[in-house]
């Protein structure tokens, strides 16, 4: 049966649920209720609750919800090697970077003014451009002024930890219920390779000693918030010949002290943006290298495998940033929150979580079934809402998908610079797309011409078009079908 057209257009100006109506399926259930049970079955339903529409701590959600960063909190206690703070950069895409800082009442007619315009909007964090617990005041006052006007976002707050077990009381009688923690080591003498200094009860500390404070502040902080119920996400940035090794420890580590998630993330080196390791040639990981140490943590602290490494003034959803559209110049005096969009909007989310999980459900089963012990490593070109909607020449990421006997899983994105741009194709655009691509079996988008698909071919890597605006799921099931002998399941109505 195929899905009715889905169109948020007079909603916002991004088409989740973009599809082609000859094309779209809903491979499931149309029932409304679908969306409100389409959780995890080993996962508690009060955790369900808390991160259903939550991008950042739940996979699910950030195909259909968005979070917007205000930056407030610009101070900060830590010196860290791969960071180098702007507060006036428009064109850098990395954690620390804004281009302009805004006061608490600032943030307010921001924040109102995106939940008018981004109907997916779902949670307001605090992640910068410094330390959201040391500049406290501002990010205090910041949450006070927005739950009073936008009752329903949720609130969320990053942290290097330091000042972390100063605040939890705090943030807890806020019902801050989502707090994110970067823990980079749990040896000190790592740490010292990470942290030039920290800043504690007015003093500067370095080395060793420097890191053992920041390693005890930081255990502190999270033990405390588990033991409060708010659910704590890991951050830890992954530094080849650094802490690349460690990072398995601390994985053990938080997971033992409660954490939620833990989120490995890429270090981002380039000269260009100033910072120690930038500046002294030290290299990121390469994608796979990623993956792999990803794959070792299985079986410990859950893992997030979607995160951005947003702009601390990012807008929209996981991938996108319309932070642009929002700057101060842009807001008007006076504005007014309007629930109206937001509401009709997670009417129509209920609706397609339940089509697709059903969709899901069974696109699993013909994996497990294919009776193959391989895996099939897939990209996938998508603007959202859990289908293939992105032609290839567009796509700035590309999410990547694992099949295998155990399922069909997220393992991670990459960024690429976009091919196609005013109908002209960039050869060398494309090359690099190719290199990004490194490791992948399939590409899956809604479009691609004649000659990147040959291109991709030469590389050993296979392109289709054949499952555009299906979701993504089950075009993943049926492709594995496909390839191990199970019946495969249809690529159109």
């Amino acid at each position: 049966m195929s899905a009715p057209m889905i169109s948020l257009q007079g909603l916002s100006g991004t088409t989740v649920f973009d599809q082609s109506p000859a094309r779209a399926k809903s491979g499931g259930c149309a029932s409304s209720s679908c969306g409100s049970s389409a959780k995890p079955h080993e996962m508690d339903s009060a955790v369900w609750e808390k991160i259903k529409d939550h991008p950042c701590f739940s996979e699910e959600a950030h195909h259909y919800f968005a979070r917007m960063h205000v930056a407030v909190a610009p101070a900060c206690n830590i010196q860290c090697n791969y960071c180098n703070r702007k507060y006036d950069c428009a064109n850098e895409s990395r954690p620390g970077v804004v281009s302009e800082r805004l006061t608490p009442d600032q943030a307010l007619r921001k924040a109102i003014e995106v939940a008018n315009q981004v109907p997916q909007l779902s949670v307001l964090g605090i992640a910068g451009p410094g330390d959201a617990c040391y500049d406290w005041k501002n990010t205090k006052a910041t949450f006070e002024r927005v739950a009073k006007e936008i009752a329903d976002i949720k609130l969320c707050i990053s942290t290097n930890g330091l000042a972390l077990p100063d605040r939890v009381a705090e943030l807890a009688e806020m019902n801050v219920d989502h707090v994110t923690i970067t823990i980079n080591m749990v040896d000190p003498r790592i740490g010292a390779e990470i942290y030039p200094w920290i800043f504690y009860e007015n003093r500067r500390y370095t080395g060793v000693e420097a890191a053992t404070i920041l390693h005890e502040r930081q255990m502190s902080g999270l033990e405390m918030l588990t033991a409060r119920g708010i659910l704590t996400k890991i951050n830890s940035v992954m530094i080849p010949g650094v802490n690349d090794e460690h990072l398995i420890e601390v994985n053990k580590w938080v997971k033992e002290r409660g954490a939620f998630l833990h989120n490995v993330m890429p270090l981002i080196s380039d000269p260009a943006h100033g910072t120690h390791y930038g500046l002294s040639g030290q290299r990121g990981p390469k994608a796979m290298e990623l993956k792999a140490l990803q794959d070792r943590l299985e079986g410990g602290a859950k893992l997030m495998r979607h995160c951005r490494q947003c702009r601390a003034d990012a807008v929209g959803l996981l991938g996108e940033d319309r932070g642009k559209e929002f700057t101060l110049d842009r807001l008007p005096d006076k504005v007014t929150y309007d629930a109206s969009k937001r509401e009709t909007y997670r009417a129509v989310v209920a609706r397609e979580r339940g089509d697709r999980m059903a969709a899901k459900s069974e696109a699993l089963g013909m994996v497990k079934t294919a009776g193959s012990g391989k895996s099939l490593l897939v990209a996938v070109a998508t603007k959202g809402g859990g289908r293939i909607n992105e032609h290839f020449g567009h796509a700035k990421e590309f999410q990547i998908y694992e099949a295998s006997p155990k399922g069909i899983g997220f393992v991670g994105h990459r960024k690429v610079e976009q091919y196609c741009l005013g109908g002209r194709a960039e050869d060398k655009s494309l090359d690099g797309v190719i290199s990004t691509l490194e490791g992948v079996d399939i590409v899956l988008c809604a479009r691609i011409g004649n000659s990147p698909e040959d291109r991709l071919k030469e590389s050993g890597i296979r392109a289709t078009d054949a499952y555009g605006y299906d979701y993504i799921e089950t075009a993943i099931g049926a492709l594995y079908a496909a390839e191990f002998g199970s019946e495969p399941l249809a690529a159109t109505a």
